[in-house]
């Protein structure tokens, strides 16, 4: 049996007509670059969100990078975030010229630990970067606590947490600004480069609006209120995202259950250590991250049967070339270290089936001999 790691041909098939539909209209009203389907999608995220406000931006790095400029963050400034990230959060720093500071992360969910983030502020401290990684929400409140405490911003990077809750909020609605990733394979997925910022804030949602078109006063067209970027949504993503909103929720639970069928083929297994869920969060399992001693002969075993699976993050950001000017050594963090050398992604989207999951839990077993 052949099973994907991911299949966007099967979800593109479930709403081909409405997206045919709604991409044809772009093509009518010309409206290729923001225009009405982005400004569409923007209110309905927002009320998906939760939030006042949405941004439709050209994609998850350039949300960040705007949501921090937006903040305040410039140069000298100091973020502390996290290594167990996709390269763009701390991109987005090191590119207005402030420094990444970074947090090791509790060994449960991945994601940012609180306590060492309040060790970590200083002075020269302007904003606190968490990630919900994989899904699951970063523990906001004593981060919400840390940033009210010192005035620092509280950017979410919510790039892979679409429908997450953190104690019945959504991601994207608990900190001055929530950016987003719509890349393909997300769980609410452009068919292309897209993000958005989210935002309570009607200023902070007229200064990002400003930034995105290269600073243009909104109602003084070629006048510039002051340096931005060309960092605008397409029409045509903002079409594609405006039909799949509406399915995202049914996408998400379907990703539940089947985590949930993963962890009743896979309990008992002491060679895996499977996701959990904390009691202050709604997982949406963009990833099914399981953690495994013998990451590589598993895998290996895996693809050997027909199942793909993925390592999201192989590399520690701190010990790689490009961030190696920040001054970390190995052992400079180590439950990031850890995690990075067992770390192992099961096929987890909505279309996938319960025999296939059957499957790999089948395999996994049968490698471990259980």
């Amino acid at each position: 049996m052949k099973v994907p790691i991911n299949d966007l041909h099967l979800q593109h098939a479930s709403i081909q007509a409405e997206l045919e539909a709604a991409l044809a209209q772009v093509t009518a009203d010309c409206s290729f670059i923001l225009g009405p389907q982005v400004l569409a999608f923007e209110r309905a995220f927002a009320a998906y969100c939760g939030v006042g406000h949405c941004v439709g931006v050209s994609n998850g790095t350039d949300a960040l990078k705007l949501a921090l400029r937006a903040a305040g963050v410039g140069r000298g400034d100091e973020v502390i975030t996290t290594p167990h990230t996709f390269a763009a959060t701390i991109e987005a720093i090191c590119e207005l010229g402030a420094r990444p500071v970074l947090a090791d992360i509790e060994d449960r969910h991945f994601t940012i630990d609180p306590a060492q983030v309040a060790e970590l502020i200083t002075p020269r401290t302007r904003a606190l970067l968490p990630v919900h990684i994989y899904g699951h929400p970063a523990d906001m409140d004593p981060l919400l606590g840390l940033a009210q405490r010192h005035g620092l911003a509280l950017i979410e990077d919510a790039a892979q947490a679409q429908g997450a809750r953190y104690k019945g909020r959504p991601a994207g609605s608990l900190g001055l600004a929530g950016c987003f990733s719509f890349y393909p394979g997300k769980n609410l997925g452009a068919y292309g480069d897209a993000g958005g910022i989210t935002t309570h804030s009607g200023e902070l949602a007229a200064r990002l609006r400003l930034l995105r078109n290269h600073g243009q006063d909104p109602g003084k067209k070629f006048f510039y209120q002051e340096p931005g970027y060309n960092h605008r949504m397409d029409g045509f993503q903002g079409a594609v995202l405006g039909v799949k909103l509406p399915h995202l929720e049914g996408w998400n639970q379907r990703r539940r259950q089947l985590a949930e069928h993963y962890r009743q083929g896979l309990q008992g297994l002491a060679e895996l250590i499977l996701p959990t869920e904390a009691e202050y969060a709604h997982h949406v399992y963009h990833l099914y991250v399981v953690r495994a001693r013998d990451r590589e002969g598993l895998a290996a075993a895996l693809r050997q049967g027909g199942i793909d699976t993925a390592v999201q993050y192989p590399h520690p950001l701190h010990l790689t070339t490009a961030y190696q000017s920040l001054g970390y050594r190995k052992g400079a963090l180590p439950r990031c270290e850890q995690a990075c050398a067992q770390i192992l992604s099961l096929p987890i989207f909505p279309e996938l089936e319960e025999a296939q999951v059957d499957y790999v839990t089948q395999q996994i077993r049968r490698y471990y001999g259980g």
